[in-house]
């Protein structure tokens, strides 16, 4: 399961789709469902790829939510199925939607990387409660390791569209700033937004071929108390692998954070 791009593919002539490939894809999406076309797809960091996809009509979520993405006759399968849950990258304002992933060699993801732009998918209703909570007086702290960025970028983004008045700050912990994904775009949001701190930190910065100069090693204790004055008055989210996830959990609970103050979201297998 899965919970801009760095280049531009531009799509098929007009983006047509013949006909009859049309009306074989709706044959196979219930009325529950949606149709919705891949419009784009490019390299959103090293070894993740973002891909665009049309917002059917009709269509709501709310930031931080999920979708099952169905591939309809793929090119190959294998045993793991022709189904994912992706985690919504994009805000809920924007026209398109955009999920970003790790190219893990499966047959979903090589089958997603090469198919014609412009094929046919279903997609399920967006689900899911991993959602900004309401209390504006309590602050957001969003724990993010490598692709569990996702969900955060759809609600930071969101929340700075609506003018939100939710404090926010956002953690977020890679291993080199090459495989860091929209860290422009957090970046340039922090400079433009009072309310939102962006806070990125890297493992293995002597792998990197780029210039660091921000945060490293793990998101611990000690760094969450150098930006957050009290530990325990936000609300937390966390987002990435279940190891990552589980530490965050017990890291914060020993430091006074009340467990009804902590939401998670596991991305398992990518």
């Amino acid at each position: 399961m899965d919970r801009g791009p760095a280049s531009v593919v531009r799509p098929m002539a007009e983006g047509r789709i013949p006909a009859v490939s049309l009306i074989m894809a709706a044959e196979e999406i219930p009325v529950s469902a949606y149709a919705s076309k891949l419009l784009n797809r490019a390299d959103a960091a090293e070894g993740t790829m973002a891909f665009q996809f049309e917002k059917p009509p009709g269509f709501d979520f709310k930031p931080g939510q999920s979708v099952d993405l169905t591939l309809l006759n793929p090119p190959e399968t294998d045993s793991e199925g022709n189904v994912r849950t992706f985690s919504i990258a994009s805000a809920a304002f924007e026209d398109q939607l955009m999920f970003a992933t790790r190219m893990r060699n499966t047959a979903f993801k090589r089958s997603l990387k090469k198919v014609p732009l412009g094929t046919v998918v279903k997609m399920d209703p967006a689900m899911g409660s991993f959602t900004l909570h309401k209390n504006s007086a309590k602050p957001a702290v969003f724990l993010a390791g490598g692709i569990g960025i996702t969900p955060f970028s759809s609600i930071v983004r969101q929340a700075d569209h609506d003018r939100a008045a939710h404090k926010l700050y956002l953690f977020y912990s890679n291993r080199r700033p090459e495989e860091t994904c929209f860290i422009e775009v957090l970046q340039n949001l922090e400079k433009t937004n009072p309310k939102f701190s962006f806070i990125a930190t890297m493992t293995d910065v002597p792998r990197s071929k780029k210039t660091w100069n921000g945060e490293t090693g793990r998101i611990n204790r000690d760094m969450l108390s150098k930006y957050l004055d009290d530990l325990r008055g936000p609300i937390y989210y966390i987002a990435g692998p279940p190891a990552m996830v589980g530490g965050m959990r017990k890291m914060l609970v020993e430091s006074g954070v009340d467990e009804d103050d902590i939401r998670t979201d596991e991305f398992a297998g990518y």
